[in-house]
């Protein structure tokens, strides 16, 4: 379990409406590493601070 406070739901709901930069799908939100998901870039988006940086190369590669 993370340390982390969940957002509240007004901010899941507005994570869970971004879309991703490189393939303008949208993303999962996953809130154990505080990461936006594109599956379909193999990308997760880091959220720093509550803030998402989506940007293509701050993102981490998915394995």
């Amino acid at each position: 379990m993370s340390d982390r406070p969940a957002p509240p739901q007004h901010d899941r709901k507005m994570l869970e409406a971004l879309v991703c930069p490189q393939t303008r799908t949208l993303l999962r939100y996953d809130s154990e590493r505080q990461e936006l998901i594109s599956v379909a870039a193999r990308l997760a988006y880091p959220i720093r601070n509550g803030i998402p940086i989506m940007l293509v190369d701050e993102a981490r590669v998915l394995d």
